[in-house]
C-alpha cells in the first residue's frame, strides 16, 4: 500500500505560518483590549477614589503573557509596587466600612463586547 504525501510538507509549513500569524494577531487584539480596560479603570477610579485615594489610579497597569502556539493572556490592575497600588483591594471589593467600587468590574463589562467583536473578526480573517 502506497499513499501520495507531496503536499503534506507544504501544507505543514502553511500550517506553522498560519500559527504563528493567528498568535500575532492574537497579541494585538488582547493588548489593545488589555489597554482600554487600563484606561478606563483608571477613569473609573478617579472618579470613585476620592482625595484620600488620588495616586491610585495611577497604579492600574496590565501586562502579557505570550505563550506560542498556546494563547496570549493579560492581567489588568493595580500594581502593588506603585503608589497606593496596595489599596487595590479595599477600593474595588470594599471593607466592612467601605463600600466596593468596582472600577474594575465595570471596566472589563464595558470592554467585553469590544473584545468579543475583535476575536470573532480575527477568527474570521484567519479562516
Amino acid at each position: 500500500m502506497s499513499a501520495d504525501v507531496s503536499g503534506l510538507r507544504a501544507l505543514a509549513e502553511a500550517l506553522g505560518r498560519a500559527g504563528a500569524e493567528a498568535d500575532r494577531r492574537a497579541e494585538q487584539v488582547v493588548a489593545r483590549g488589555a489597554l482600554n480596560v487600563k484606561r478606563d479603570w483608571r477613569a473609573n477610579a478617579a472618579a470613585t477614589a476620592g482625595r484620600h485615594a488620588r495616586l491610585y489610579p495611577l497604579s492600574i497597569s496590565y501586562d502579557i503573557t505570550v505563550r506560542p502556539g498556546h494563547g496570549v493572556s493579560a492581567v489588568i490592575g493595580p500594581d502593588k509596587n506603585r503608589m497606593q497600588g496596595p489599596l487595590g483591594n479595599l477600593l474595588e471589593f470594599g471593607s466592612a466600612k467601605n463600600p466596593p467600587h468596582n472600577d474594575g468590574g465595570r471596566a472589563l463589562l464595558a470592554e467585553q463586547p469590544r473584545f468579543i467583536a475583535a476575536i470573532e473578526a480575527l477568527g474570521e480573517e484567519l479562516l
